[in-house]
């Protein structure tokens, strides 16, 4: 989930050539005794973060943005929502979980709708990082079905 949004803004910000902040740690704060080069990427930096934090908070959805703490760095942003995003992905592979292993078939849709749903589960758990074994998948696929259709 993270990865995917993570992606999509660091190449908008790069299209856009704000990633400055993102490629690079915060330059020592300007003095009168830099360089006009050094206050230039200053400069350049601080822009590069403001923009890039905007684009990002505005990319975020409501709901997300405001349980994220405050932070005036990409960076610090970008590690947030990571870690808001782990988080969210044990919870949501608990409640996948779940519903794997509490299904069952109520003749509502096809069985091969349901095989699908249940096969669905077990491949977005994957992509969360729980492997379900295809020989628990097929046992969980045929507890969830009524006893009127017997065993294979």
């Amino acid at each position: 989930m993270v990865e995917c949004f993570s992606e999509q803004v660091q190449f908008h910000i790069g299209v856009l050539d704000l990633d400055l902040a993102l490629q690079e740690e915060k330059p020592t704060a300007i003095i009168d005794t830099r360089s006009n080069e050094e206050k230039t990427h200053y400069k350049a930096w601080k822009r590069s973060n403001r923009l890039s934090l905007m684009f990002m908070r505005m990319s975020v959805a409501e709901n997300i943005r405001t349980a994220l703490s405050k932070t005036e760095s990409e960076k610090q942003f970008m590690k947030n929502m990571e870690e808001r995003s782990q988080t969210a992905d044990k919870s949501l592979a608990g409640t996948l979980m779940s519903t794997l292993t509490n299904m069952s078939f109520d003749g509502s849709h096809t069985i091969h709708e349901h095989v699908v749903e249940m096969t669905n589960i077990a491949t977005r758990l994957k992509t969360l990082g729980i492997t379900v074994d295809e020989s628990f998948l097929a046992q969980f696929i045929l507890n969830s079905l009524p006893i009127e259709y017997g065993s294979f």
